[in-house]
């Protein structure tokens, strides 16, 4: 019986403002990945990313969803990429439920618009386009590992997490 909620989805979405009011409506702990990564490795993302390059980061993310998948009744929320390591969504699907979370582009760049400088792939002169890249290359990624989708675009945080709560009390196999 699975009864961790895992949270993908490309940046901007809302997997760690999501995963707080879903942690909080079920009373269970969040494990927000890339706050794990960055308590092991004793800097931001961007300075892993800027200092160690982005191998040393997926490495960082391997360790860290290994010790988050092994826990009961957790929401986890992931970074944009854990999907691109298919040993990280193995390791999840084991205890949890994959929740992908989608936004329009515009819905995006809104989002992360004063967060350009935390956003190490993203941190570039055509924000959008690199986005577009990004979304394309990782798409099929997403799809192998999505158990359910929910687009987020025109929904506030509460609606996405009820939208959740709603549709996992229907899902075989899952303890909410």
């Amino acid at each position: 019986m699975k009864s961790n909620i895992v949270l993908i989805g490309f940046m901007g979405t809302g997997k760690t403002a999501v995963g707080q009011v879903l942690a909080k409506r079920l009373d269970r702990q969040l494990i927000e990945v890339d706050a794990v990564i960055k308590k092991m490795a004793g800097k931001t993302i961007p300075e892993i990313f800027n200092n160690d390059g982005e191998i040393v980061f997926r490495e960082l993310e391997i360790e860290a969803i290994k010790q988050a998948a092994i826990g009961e009744k957790q929401v986890i929320a992931c970074g944009g990429g854990v999907v691109l390591n298919t040993i990280n969504i193995d390791r999840l699907r084991v205890t949890g439920v994959v929740v992908n979370l989608t936004a329009s582009l515009e819905t995006i760049l809104k989002r992360i618009a004063t967060d350009g400088d935390n956003r190490p792939l993203i941190n570039v002169n055509w924000p959008a386009e690199r986005i577009k890249e990004l979304q394309k290359f990782r798409k099929p990624f997403y799809d192998r590992a999505t158990d359910l989708t929910i687009n987020t675009s025109k929904l506030s945080i509460d609606n996405v997490a009820g939208k959740i709560i709603e549709r996992l009390k229907n899902y075989e196999g899952f303890n909410l």
